[in-house]
């Protein structure tokens, strides 16, 4: 009988585990105006969390050996926007969290505008703090209402080419930023070759809803999933792409995005692969709007 190997196995298992929870500590807590924000070492990550009611989730990690790496898939999957708008000169994220996609954008793009928008100041600080953000005549992050600020932007004429959508709260994203309304006047400030981007969740009855509301304003999108993630990417270009294009700037950037783990050949392929694929969501969905809240939907 071999037994050690079994018994090291699991004593292997349970020193490993032991470790990683005292590799874990809190480098930072308080409590803003919007959430309860708490900064985590975990190993050699360092993580935001909103904590509402319950429940803490990461909003932002950053890998502290290899700072550029994308630690979510969610992040690394929204950069498949540059398979659309491969130059861009203009970008607009709406959510901050620790700032990982905007500092990318601003670190591949150092000419391109770009503007971050962030409901919670407090989250603005710990960004600069622990996550490494730091802005410029190029890079302003905008301390407001996200539905606020882009009435404002409309009225203002602006436009951008790619525009990612990453609001969240300790729950979800925030409700007034869901609607049908919201995202037609998000869809008035993107460009002539502009592509929105929207991170959101496919594990609830919301997804239902979410994606209907998302066709009643853009039409066909790029329902971009990914094997081992619960998050669901909407990617919807005002100008068609064909496949040949998008494999072929897939190739074009795949160095470029190689120091913050962007699998961008194989995201090129499974759009390619997708984009025909019949919708996986009830087609009668109701759609959200400002006079109907989803948040109950969330607990189902």
């Amino acid at each position: 009988m071999h037994i050690k190997p079994m018994f090291c196995l699991g004593l292997c298992l349970l020193t490993l585990l032991s470790a990683n929870a005292w590799s874990e500590k809190i480098l930072h807590e308080q409590r803003s105006l919007h959430s309860r924000l708490i900064v985590k070492q975990i190993g050699s990550d360092i993580c935001l969390q909103f904590n509402i009611r319950k429940n803490q989730r990461n909003q932002s990690c950053i890998n502290t050996k290899h700072p550029k790496r994308m630690v979510f898939s969610y992040t690394r999957m929204s950069m498949a926007s540059l398979l659309f708008t491969p130059n861009p000169e203009s970008v607009l994220v709406i959510g901050l969290g620790g700032g990982t996609i905007p500092i990318a954008f601003h670190e591949l793009f150092p000419t391109a505008h770009i503007d971050a928008v962030e409901i919670d100041p407090a989250v603005v600080e710990v960004a600069k703090k622990y996550f490494g953000l730091n802005t410029s005549a190029q890079f302003t992050v905008h301390i407001q209402d996200a539905r606020v600020w882009t009435k404002r932007a409309q009225r203002a004429l602006r436009k951008y080419d790619i525009i990612i959508l990453d609001a969240f709260n300790g729950e979800y994203i925030p409700e007034h930023l869901m609607t049908q309304e919201f995202l037609q006047e998000i869809q008035s400030l993107l460009s002539k070759r502009g592509v929105l981007v929207a991170n959101t969740f496919a594990i609830s009855e919301l997804y239902h809803h979410e994606s209907a509301t998302y066709a009643s304003v853009y039409g066909s999108f790029f329902n971009f999933r990914v094997a081992q993630s619960a998050n669901r990417v909407v990617i919807a270009p005002v100008v068609s792409v064909d496949d040949e294009t998008i494999l072929s700037r897939a190739k074009q950037i795949k160095a470029m995005l190689k120091p913050y783990a962007i699998p961008i050949t194989g995201y090129a392929k499974t759009l390619v692969r997708t984009r025909n694929r019949n919708p996986d969501w009830q087609q009668d969905a109701r759609i959200l709007t400002d006079q109907f809240s989803p948040a109950n939907l969330l607990q189902r």
